[in-house]
């Protein structure tokens, strides 16, 4: 949850900065879909990971070619410190492996302003690594109301527009035309490490927001897949 991105140092324009205070929907929607399922009485057994930060200009801020090294070991090359939810997700989900042992993955995230080029305001997007987990999230998101529709997942399309010559991969693409909400996916993919179990990204920059006000998008969606 990025709760606001001016962009950093790859600073946003004047009219592309106003309600990036909402750029944080995808963890206040798992907050309150887990708030919800204890409510109602769930048995599932949910690890809920806020992965909160401000992309803001300042004397500490990220620079591009600046390296980082994440959480899950890898050495990250910043060319787009506009890039930068990616990074605070990527530690999110391999803290999750390293830690708390999960079957399935899913994370939310108002990730890439092209995935309302790929599948519009009222669909989210999601990738997926496994077929059955990628069909109930279709299911799941026509049967509550927040819609999703599937991109493709296909690492060895996509590794190679984050290859970098000092790192183990940049965190922005080189080819913008390159299906880029896949591609971001992808990064998020790259910091699982030997995870074998379920993964579900879902990116709803578009739905996340209407009239300038938040929707509330994916809470009923993963309280549906939580079932």
């Amino acid at each position: 949850g990025i709760v606001y991105d001016t962009g950093g140092l790859s600073l946003k324009g004047k009219a592309d900065m106003p309600g990036m205070k909402g750029d944080m929907g995808g963890a206040a929607a798992v907050l309150e879909a887990f708030r919800a399922a204890a409510l109602l009485g769930s048995k599932a057994r949910l690890d809920a990971l806020l992965c909160l930060a401000e992309n803001a200009v300042g004397p500490r801020s990220v620079r591009p070619d600046d390296v980082l090294t994440m959480y899950s070991g890898r050495r990250v090359e910043v060319n787009n410190t506009d890039a930068e939810g990616r990074l605070v997700l990527a530690d999110g989900v391999a803290y999750a492996v390293k830690h708390l042992a999960p079957e399935v993955i899913v994370d939310l995230a108002t990730l890439t302003g092209a995935q309302l080029i790929a599948t519009g305001r009222k669909h989210a997007a999601i990738v997926c690594n496994d077929d059955d987990l990628e069909a109930r999230a279709v299911a799941a998101g026509k049967a509550s109301g927040d819609l999703v529709h599937p991109l493709p997942y296909v690492p060895e399309f996509f590794r190679e527009e984050f290859k970098s010559r000092v790192a183990d991969l940049k965190n922005s693409v080189k080819d913008r035309m390159n299906a880029q909400s896949s591609c971001a996916a992808q990064f998020i993919a790259e910091h699982l490490g030997d995870y074998a179990g379920k993964w579900l990204h879902v990116d709803i920059a578009g739905p996340s927001t209407a009239k300038e006000r938040g929707t509330g998008f994916g809470v009923a969606l993963l309280l549906d897949l939580i079932g």
